[in-house]
């Protein structure tokens, strides 16, 4: 096998392409090979030794990925070789195989596509922890979603429309609030169009028609958060996903008060840890969506393995439009 190996993390330029040894799978492992594996931003932070999780060294990085079960460990029952499986595992995507833990792994049916499965689970389970389940989201509300034109943004749009919500998208270029509307999104702002606080405020306000947003979903932070969260209308729910802008904001709490309104937390990864009976149904209804065509991971683009370090590159440009993935020949 070959994987992108980080020995140093110091950043992308410091991974290396290697041969290593192909492993056997231990008690509850499977060997997976992998077919594609997207990158998310955890990635870029995790080979830079910024992320929460430091695994140790040396490891191949690569949260998310698919690929077919080569070998199953002992106390697998659940999965067979030649099984399609997608996982998110924290490690071990950028290479040809890994060692997978059973219990993270989700079967596939086998009409579904590889790449979006290595596109599905982090920004699919994230958006629905955060939606239906943390803020309640009813049919007939309105939703704004903030970094709308990303991963998880484009799957927040496609999770709110299937619950039968208005969607306001918000993205940083004309093009990209075009591919928001392209998945379902029913207005936009171009939030470089609109002077931070008071203009992104008018630009809520007008898209509202003055009521304002019952909920807020915000994987991005920094100067948008208070002006959006004074948008918010009465019993209004925001929901604090990440902070892909790099500063985490600080907001009046006498906001809350004033509109009745709820901060709320989203943890998919500990909803999943804490709650896995209830994780395993949100999943197995994601895949139901799937399948329906309901929901469909918005593909940036497909580059070959190999090209690592300028997928690195291309999302460190923030010109992404929903997923980068990796895929093996």
């Amino acid at each position: 096998m070959h994987a992108w190996l980080c020995e140093n993390p110091v950043g992308v330029d410091a991974l290396i392409w290697k041969e290593l040894p192909t492993p056997e799978p231990g008690p509850g492992e499977v060997l997976v090979e992998i077919k594609a594996a997207s990158l998310n931003f955890p990635d870029l932070l995790i080979v830079q030794n910024k992320y929460q999780m430091k695994p140790k060294l040396p490891f191949v990085p690569g949260s998310e990925y698919a690929g077919i079960v080569q070998a199953v460990g002992e106390g697998v029952t659940h999965l067979k070789v030649g099984q399609p499986i997608a996982c998110l595992s924290g490690t071990g995507g950028f290479g040809t195989h890994t060692l997978a833990p059973a219990a993270t792994c989700m079967p596939l049916a086998p009409q579904f596509d590889m790449v979006d499965a290595a596109a599905f689970i982090m920004i699919y389970a994230t958006s629905w922890h955060a939606l239906i389940d943390r803020a309640a989201l009813k049919a007939g509300e309105t939703v704004l979603v903030l970094g709308a034109a990303g991963g998880v943004g484009t799957s927040a749009i496609q999770i709110a429309k299937a619950a039968g919500a208005r969607v306001i998208a918000a993205a940083s270029t004309d093009e990209k609030c075009e591919l928001c509307k392209s998945v379902g999104a029913d207005a936009t702002i171009n939030y470089s169009k609109h002077a931070v606080p008071q203009g992104l405020r008018d630009a809520i306000k007008d898209a509202t028609d003055g009521k304002g947003p019952d909920v807020i979903y915000d994987p991005v932070g920094g100067d948008f958060a208070e002006p959006a969260f004074r948008s918010i209308a009465w019993r209004g729910r925001y929901l604090v996903v990440g902070f892909a802008s790099g500063p985490i904001p600080s907001l009046p709490l006498n906001l809350t008060l004033l509109k009745g309104a709820s901060l709320v937390g989203v943890f998919w990864g500990d909803f999943a840890r804490r709650e896995p009976k209830a994780n395993a149904s949100m999943m197995q209804e994601l895949a139901t969506w799937y399948a329906q065509g309901k929901i469909k991971p918005v593909i940036d683009r497909t580059m070959p393995m190999s090209e690592l370090k300028a997928a690195y590159a291309h999302m460190g440009s923030r010109g992404v439009k929903g997923k980068l993935v990796m895929v093996n020949s």
